[in-house]
């Protein structure tokens, strides 16, 4: 898969819009959803769940969720394609892209900054119809598409994503995430080891253990699940289902309203919940309406980083020893790895350093000629006003700076407030948006105090320009031109090896669909039930589907009642069976 190809196999993105616009560490998550690796199995799986879910969701679904499926054309009866789901999506303002399982959270909050859905295509096994412990196209496509026609919800969904993409995460973010995602994968795979699973769990709990105090967005992760994928909504006697999670899960859209499941209200306490996506959740948030959502999201914003700013901006992204970006009030943005800082006895800094390879950029478009092999060895500047100007040296103009005794071509010292010192002769300013932005000196020096910061043999010294930092978030500001490319998992999903008897019992599933959809070929059925019975004796949904025909068309009593009874037998003799076989048999009548 190519990082900026515009083109999968079998799906052109340019066909769509809101796809286009995406970034390239975007793309690079994106495969193909080869609709037609779908048995005939899966897609009476899907059958199975969105019918069940259409009867236990009448009353614990918020409202909006049914206006959903009929409004993104999500078919009750086959797996939907991603370009179809395209057409449908594209007349909200949205779109999606299919990608390999669970992906990194800041990756994830991208693409909703985009206004894209991710969508996770695989499908779930028939031993997880309940649910399942992975991301499949059930929880993607019919959990979380139909609830972004609320305009609220959407704008919410959108938010979060930009708010998402400028959260401080760390190393020990990625290590937990891969941790997770391999479980997830081994527990949905069909005969998986339980010691590797066991091995799996163990390692989990060990890097939920050595976390350290949770990064943004470890916090902010905890929000976005105890409400997109996880949340209630209304009244705390009786909510109802908003959350994608709940929605693609017959069995905990019904438990999970239950007195078992502690309701909490939501509030920004939810951050400090940590959460776990392989099991049922012990407790579950309730909030009031989507417009709380989007209020307690701007508190979380306040305390982040990107909106503080300043030394403690700089400490989170030293902290976290990746790739971010420092904002100055100038506009002038700085990309790299932060190592250091001097502080000022204020909030904002003295002095801030980069090392490795680091860029400049404004407005999120990187400077020409400021990229990360001209700063490959890192980027050091000042921040604050010279000592005894009031005016901010960003707010200068070419008089201004005569005045003080600085013009190009000459020699000039620049004392700052702080105690940082700059000598040397201005060679060139660069000016955006009738700002100073950054100041290039020769044979330049920049000291505090005793330590020396730069030195002439160093070469042209590009210092930033502003009086305060205002902003610091996750990864560079132009991510492209940077070359930042996203953490992607070497762990992929697995694949089903299917065996011949597998083959066999699919071509009865299609056989039974055939004749469902085309309306004839009835008196085939009870042949393919007693090879089923033959055969296949542990199956329980073909046998369902054959008495749904069966009774639909009022044919063959004696054999509706013979499947009926098998199937209570089965119902009693496996209980991991009894509800999801109990439930069919209610939905057929």
């Amino acid at each position: 898969m190519s990082t900026a190809s515009a083109t999968l196999t079998g799906f052109d993105i340019n066909r769509f819009p809101h796809l286009t616009r995406l970034p390239n560490h975007l793309k690079q998550f994106i495969v193909d959803q080869d609709w037609r690796h779908y048995t005939p199995i899966d897609h009476a799986v899907w059958r199975y769940i969105m019918r069940q879910a259409i009867r236990i969701l009448k009353e614990n679904a918020h409202g909006v969720y049914f206006e959903g499926l009929l409004n993104t054309g999500i078919s009750l009866d086959a797996i939907p394609r991603i370009e179809d789901m395209n057409d449908i999506l594209g007349r909200i303002g949205w779109g999606c892209v299919a990608v390999d399982g669970f992906i990194p959270p800041a990756a994830f909050m991208e693409y909703q900054a985009y206004r894209v859905l991710v969508i996770a295509c695989d499908m779930r096994q028939i031993h997880h119809i309940e649910y399942t412990p992975a991301p499949d196209i059930v929880h993607e496509a019919a959990g979380h598409a139909p609830i972004i026609v609320d305009r609220e919800y959407a704008d919410y969904l959108q938010k979060f994503g930009e708010i998402g993409a400028k959260a401080m995460s760390s190393r020990k973010d990625f290590e937990l995430y891969e941790a997770i995602r391999r479980l997830s994968i081994l527990k949905e795979a069909p005969d998986t080891d339980q010691q590797e699973i066991e091995s799996t769990e163990k390692l989990v709990l060990e890097r939920q253990a050595n976390l350290g105090a949770p990064s943004e967005m470890s916090r902010l992760s905890r929000l976005h699940w105890w409400t997109v994928e996880y949340g209630l909504i209304g009244d705390m006697e009786n909510p109802k289902i908003y959350g994608a999670g709940l929605l693609s899960s017959i069995g905990e859209a019904v438990s999970c309203l239950g007195p078992e499941v502690k309701k909490l209200p939501y509030s920004l306490d939810a951050a400090d919940y940590a959460f776990d996506i392989t099991t049922k959740q012990p407790q579950l948030f309730v909030t009031r309406d989507f417009d709380q959502l989007m209020s307690v999201l701007e508190q979380f914003s306040e305390t982040m980083a990107y909106r503080r700013g300043g030394s403690y901006g700089i400490e989170k992204a030293i902290e976290c020893n990746n790739t971010a970006t420092a904002e100055y009030s100038s506009g002038l943005q700085v990309s790299g790895i932060f190592s250091g800082m001097i502080p000022n006895g204020s909030e904002q800094p003295a002095y801030i350093q980069a090392k490795g390879p680091s860029a400049l950029a404004y407005n999120y478009k990187e400077l020409h000629g400021h990229d990360k092999k001209y700063h490959a060895d890192g980027f050091g500047s000042p921040v604050g006003k010279l000592r005894g100007i009031a005016k901010p040296l960003e707010n200068h103009s070419d008089s201004d700076l005569t005045e003080l005794g600085i013009t190009i071509g000459s020699p000039s010292k620049l004392a700052f407030e702080s105690g940082v010192t700059v000598t040397g002769k201005l060679e060139r300013i660069e000016r955006r948006g009738g700002k100073i932005i950054l100041m290039v000196f020769s044979n330049c020096s920049v000291t505090h105090g005793g330590q020396t910061l730069y030195k002439p043999e160093w070469g042209p010294y590009d210092m930033a320009v502003g009086e305060r930092i205002v902003s610091v978030f996750n990864g560079a500001a132009d991510k492209d031109a940077f070359d930042q490319i996203a953490l992607v998992s070497k762990t992929r999903t697995i694949r089903t090896n299917h065996s011949e008897r597998d083959y066999r019992l699919q071509a009865i599933y299609a056989h039974i669909r055939d004749i469902r959809d085309n309306k004839n070929g009835y008196e085939g059925l009870p042949s393919i039930r007693r090879n089923l019975t033959r055969d296949f004796p542990e199956d329980w949904l073909a046998s369902l589907e054959i008495l749904e025909i069966l009774l639909e068309k009022k044919l063959s009593p004696d054999i509706c009642a013979e499947i009926r009874s098998s199937l209570e037998q089965t119902a009693r003799s496996h209980p991991e069976l009894t509800k999801v076989i109990t439930d069919g048999l209610a939905l057929v009548g």
